[in-house]
């Protein structure tokens, strides 16, 4: 309908005062859409899941969780936020059945009173699902061979998250090829 209402618009210009008015209006238009894309084009893009290194230092803890959540979604997972105001978690299921649990760490080692990132059971069927920490930072030798004694943990410090909300798909940033 707006499309229509513009062109209707444009055609009674031209009855009224020729030609003048159709270019002033197409002009005007063109320049009202550049501003509007100019303007949400960021917000579009980090919608859609992708973001900029800067844009990811930025983010707290809990726009840092939206943002994965984001990325996990364009990447074809279905994914459930569980909020938290200290400690956010995210819950995905890809399309073939794939589980996966989404906890944001300063440090990958859990504290002495913390589960691992998602404590209740899943029953849908019998494989566990595998657990993503992530941090901004790079995560140490201490960190790693606690990922590895866990066994379905993976670490994805800040290069791979910056190369993920880039656009890289997360099966081919972790090693276990998901």
């Amino acid at each position: 309908m707006v499309v229509c209402a513009v062109v209707a618009v444009l055609a009674l210009g031209y009855r009224a005062a020729g030609i003048g008015v159709p270019l002033a209006g197409v002009v005007v238009l063109a320049i009202a859409v550049t501003v509007v894309v100019r303007r949400q084009g960021p917000v579009m893009r980090r919608r859609l899941g992708y973001y900029t290194p800067e844009e990811l230092l930025e983010l707290d803890t809990q726009g840092l969780a939206l943002a994965v959540a984001r990325m996990l979604r364009r990447d074809g997972w279905r994914v459930r936020l569980l909020p938290a105001a200290d400690r956010p978690r995210l819950c995905a299921l890809d399309s073939s059945g794939r589980r996966l649990d989404v906890a944001f760490r300063p440090v990958a080692e859990p504290l002495p009173d913390e589960d691992l990132p998602h404590p209740h059971t899943h029953r849908e069927n019998g494989q566990s699902p595998l657990h993503l920490v992530v941090h901004r930072g790079s995560f140490g030798a201490r960190d790693v061979r606690w990922a590895r004694r866990q066994g379905r943990t993976c670490l994805l410090d800040g290069s791979l998250l910056r190369r993920w909300g880039q656009g890289t798909r997360l099966n081919e940033l972790l090693p276990t090829g998901l």
